[in-house]
This record gives C-alpha cells, structure tokens and sequence, in this order.
C-alpha cells in the first residue's frame, strides 16, 4: 500500500498547480523508489514507457511545425483563400469541413485533422474570415469570433467522433468485440459494429451540419445588434432618398 503514496504526490502537485510534467515525473520516481527499484530500474521502466507509447509524444514534433508555419503566414494565407470564395459563407464552410473529417475518420484517417493540427491554423482563421466578409470586412466582436472558433472546433470533434467508429480496425471498436466477445462468450466481428455505426454517422452530420447551416443567421443576427453589420442595398436606399430631401 505504501507504494500508493505516488498517487498522494500527484493530487499535492496538481492542488498547488505545478507542472503536470514535472509532477508526474516525480510520482513514477517515488512510486519505484517505494516499490523497491534502483535508480537504473527507474529510468529503464521510463524508457520502455517512452518506448511503447511513442504515438503520444507525437506533439513535440507536430506543435513546432504548426508554429513554423503560422510564422510565415498559414493562417494569412488561408484567410485570403477563403476571401476568394465568394459564396462560401462561414456555415457552409463549416459543414463542408465535417464531411471531410467524418469521411477520412472513416477510413482510418483520424490524426489527419484535430484541434492542434488544423482547427487552429487553418480551419478556425478561414470561417473567421467568411464571417468577415459578411461583416464588410470589418473584425468580428470578441463574442462573434469566440463563438465562430467554438463552432470550427466542434465541427473537427463531431465529425471524428461519429466517423471513426466506422472504421473497423479503430480502437473503440476493437475493445468493444473483445469484451463482449470475452464476457458473454459470443463472436462479434469488428465489421459488424463498423457498419451498424454508419447509420448514427449519417444522422450526425445531418443534423449537425443543419445546424451549422443555421449558424449564418445567428451571427447576422449578433452583429446586426452588435452594430456592426453592414446595411443592406434597402436601408442604404432609403439612406440616400433622406439625405437628397
């Protein structure tokens, strides 16, 4: 029970917020220190952990290149990109973007887009943009732009949700069989559970996606009682009729 007392220095360091990195790393050395390892076991259980787990170190290499290329302009770049579609409002780019995360999460693709990788450089800065123009090009209020980043957000985290359960080698489908398989002694195959989810992954993106086509009016409507939308061809008209009596 002794050796529990790394869980202790864990919910010590996370109280006083320290470094979650630090405060781990020091609660797997008091956890083998009272488990009866030696300095060198320490470090080899380390090793093999980094070792077997590298997948989830994949940030170290993927945060320094996103930060590279929004340096030199991504996020400019996509901007004026989805300047030039005209009629791509922030909606439909949106709900054109969780067809294509549902699709490739379906075929297994699912570390292709995410919050680090795409949502902020890119997917993020272009409906920011399409909003933008709808707006006469003029910056989006702070409460207009958080929630255009939060809908560019939730439309990565539902197409990969729904999309990846289609595809059959995922892992949640994988540890689905083998506990059923386990527990109730049945032979379940990971194809079946892959194409029972393609139901569920039509009826999110449809009802997601229509409420990503509604998010166009909502934030005409926020700026418009923002006061910062710009008047249409009608008001304008009548703008110039009272300035002429």
């Amino acid at each position: 029970m002794i050796v529990l007392l790394g869980v202790l220095v864990v919910i010590l360091g996370f109280a006083t917020r320290r470094n979650p990195l630090l405060v781990v790393g020091v609660a797997g050395i008091v956890t083998g220190l009272l488990g009866g390892l030696s300095p060198l076991g320490i470090l080899d259980a380390f090793g093999e952990g980094f070792a077997s787990s590298r997948a989830v170190t994949i940030f170290a290499v993927t945060l320094p290149v996103i930060g590279l290329l929004e340096r030199y302009g991504l996020q400019q770049q996509a901007r004026t990109l989805i300047g030039k579609l005209a009629r791509l409002t922030t909606g439909r780019f949106l709900t054109l973007y969780l067809f294509v995360r549902q699709l490739t999460a379906a075929v297994g693709l699912q570390t292709i887009g995410g919050p680090a990788q795409s949502v902020r450089p890119m997917i993020a800065p272009m409906a920011e943009a399409a909003a933008e123009r709808r707006n006469g090009g003029r910056p989006l209020p702070a409460r207009v732009r958080e929630k255009v980043r939060s809908h560019a957000a939730a439309s990565d985290t539902v197409g990969l949700f729904f999309g990846e359960d289609c595809f059959l080698a995922i892992g949640s489908i994988l540890l689905i069989t083998g506990f059923v398989n386990s527990a109730y002694g049945t032979h379940l195959e990971p194809l079946s559970l892959a194409l029972w989810a393609i139901p569920t992954a039509v009826c999110a993106f449809f009802v997601h996606g229509f409420r990503l086509l509604r998010l166009d009016g909502r934030l005409d409507a926020e700026l418009a009682a923002a006061g910062t939308a710009v008047p249409g061809p009608r008001a304008e008209t009548s703008g110039h009729e009272e300035n002429a009596k």
